[in-house]
């Protein structure tokens, strides 16, 4: 695991919600998922709020799951 990243809590529930929709789409875990879906809404309530460097972090962590 990359030491940059950090733990958050949800419930069992939610998270098997999640598996199950993964096993659908094109992911290979919850946590790639959820990130996925959070770096969707960050961008879409508007990217400017992010700085230059931080926006780079966002696109190579996506090129690496493979979505650019």
């Amino acid at each position: 695991m990359d030491k940059d990243n950090k733990t958050i809590t949800i419930s069992k529930h939610l998270y098997e919600l999640l598996e199950r929709k993964i096993q659908q789409d094109k992911f290979d875990s919850v946590d790639n998922y959820v990130e996925h879906l959070l770096l969707q809404l960050l961008q879409v309530e508007g990217s400017e709020d992010l700085d230059p460097e931080e926006e780079e972090k966002i696109k190579q962590r996506l090129e690496k799951l493979g979505y650019l």
